[in-house]
């Protein structure tokens, strides 16, 4: 099936590289490939692959062109929809628990279908006309649920995040580059609490810890894994280059440019 006519549509916000997820997303990957990371595992997505991306997950992820050309459709299915859903469509969740922040979903005519449609409403901008935006997310939300009617579990959550264990939850996730708030907000904590558990479970305030958690996870990627700091330095939560630069030779009296050196 082709999609010669349809290229990065979304109905909401675009992903950025690296983000907290606000809310649901569907996405159907046209052109190009891409791996996404959610601090568990690493998920990889060809052309024509399809998944759900989960609102309250911290995500990253690269893009991979093919020739020039990486499109992407975005479908966000927000709280506010959601629960305008419900009503037209009563249903009980069964409490099923679904792991992880990408979703990956079966190969299925009715999406294929679905993503076909879209062209007829599609013109050439970056969003489909609104008049038909909510008509054609009840069309994909159905046959979403109908593929997987455990995903009302996941749609149909509207609680905040409960309180989680911090340490377990700060070690896998140390290397995003996300406000304390966040973070908190994530933990089931408010910001209070949360700087005052961290103090007691890492006897360091956040800042202090996750700087040295980066600094020391880069210090075993330069030495025992050859990396080059340009290509690491992003992904370990730091802002710009001459930041990690300045961060690195702080802590180990040595520039992490001069130390690839000394170990090659």
């Amino acid at each position: 099936m082709k999609f010669n006519n349809i290229h990065s549509c979304h109905l909401g916000p675009e992903i950025s590289p690296e983000q907290f997820v606000p809310e649901h997303f569907f996405l159907f990957l046209l052109k190009g490939s891409m791996v996404g990371y959610d601090g568990h595992r690493h998920y990889q997505m060809q052309e024509g692959d399809y998944c759900i991306l989960r609102k309250n997950h911290l995500v990253r992820y690269t893009k991979y062109k093919n020739g020039e050309q990486f499109e992407k459709i975005i479908i966000t299915l927000d709280a506010v929809f959601l629960k305008k859903f419900l009503e037209r469509h009563p249903m009980e969740p069964n409490g099923k628990v679904v792991d992880g922040a990408f979703l990956s979903l079966p190969e299925d005519k009715l999406i294929r279908n679905f993503i076909q449609s879209l062209e007829p409403y599609y013109h050439g901008g970056e969003q489909i006309d609104e008049i038909f935006a909510d008509v054609k997310r009840e069309e994909l939300l159905l046959i979403l649920l109908k593929i997987n009617a455990d995903l009302a579990s996941v749609f149909f959550n509207f609680g905040t995040p409960e309180k989680i264990d911090l340490e377990e939850f700060m070690n896998r996730n140390f290397r995003f580059n996300i406000s304390l708030e966040r973070f908190a907000f994530l933990t089931g904590r408010s910001l209070s609490s949360f700087k005052r558990d961290f103090q007691t479970i890492f006897r360091l305030t956040p800042g202090q810890w996750l700087t040295k958690k980066r600094l020391d996870e880069a210090y075993f990627l330069i030495s025992d894994q050859a990396r080059k700091p340009v290509e690491i330095y992003l992904d370990l939560g730091f802002e710009d280059l001459s930041h990690f630069s300045f961060a690195f030779k702080k802590q180990f009296g040595l520039s992490p440019g001069s130390f690839v050196k000394q170990t090659s």
